[in-house]
């Protein structure tokens, strides 16, 4: 049993919900959060003290709250795990969490907690059984990246290496989803997506579209965290 399956096997399928405006998180990445809001506060120790996950979701962009509603969110989100934490001495904390699993907002529940709680599914990945479709789709994807890259960087060599791992398709794209300068409701799509073959598609054709906009080479930087 892989440890991310081990992580989920006792998961109740009820998940404390931190909304972010500007950030999506994907499995297998490690995204460093400070937390400093009395209820997220609340979300971390009680974390810390039971399974130590909780999901980041994307508040939904251009919608207003409504008087009386929490602020509306996406209905997909990335359940993470805890992998790191210091506890400051006013109470705040640092930490680094690390994304599990896609999961599905069902809805949310009634609880006596500062933080929002939501009744969730996993969203399982659809993978291409045929090897050699496979490995078209990741030449296809690093035939989008690599050549946008400078010869001679680092970033070229660290994506290179990425590429001639055993990083399965659809970790790959995840890492690239997250680390790459994409508009946030792309990043969104991209994580709604369980299907491998259409997220290596949407994203493929996302890097074209973000070179031709930005008028120069496409991405700047990389970095896997």
């Amino acid at each position: 049993m892989s440890s991310d399956a081990s992580q989920l096997q006792n998961f109740p399928g009820l998940a404390r919900l931190f909304p972010l405006p500007n950030l999506v998180l994907f499995p297998q990445v490690v995204q460093g959060l400070h937390i400093f809001e009395p209820r997220y506060r609340q979300l971390v120790a009680d974390a810390l003290v039971s399974d130590q996950q909780f999901a980041l979701v994307l508040l939904r962009p251009g919608l207003q709250e409504l008087p009386g509603h929490p602020p509306p969110i996406e209905s997909v989100a990335c359940l993470g795990q805890i992998v790191w934490y210091d506890t400051l001495p006013d109470g705040r904390f640092n930490l680094r969490l690390r994304g599990l699993h896609r999961i599905r907002i069902l809805e949310e529940v009634p609880s006596n907690r500062l933080y929002r709680l939501a009744r969730v599914e996993m969203i399982l990945e659809t993978i291409p059984k045929d090897l050699y479709v496979l490995k078209q789709l990741r030449q296809k994807l690093a035939a989008a990246v690599l050549p946008r890259y400078e010869a001679d960087g680092s970033a070229l060599r660290q994506l290179t290496e990425l590429f001639e791992s055993e990083t399965p398709l659809g970790q790959l794209c995840d890492v690239l989803s997250y680390a790459l300068p994409l508009p946030i409701e792309l990043k969104q799509s991209l994580l709604a997506e369980g299907c491998v073959e259409r997220r290596t598609y949407a994203l493929i054709d996302a890097i074209h579209i973000s070179s031709v906009q930005a008028n120069r080479r496409f991405p700047p930087e990389f970095s896997v965290n």
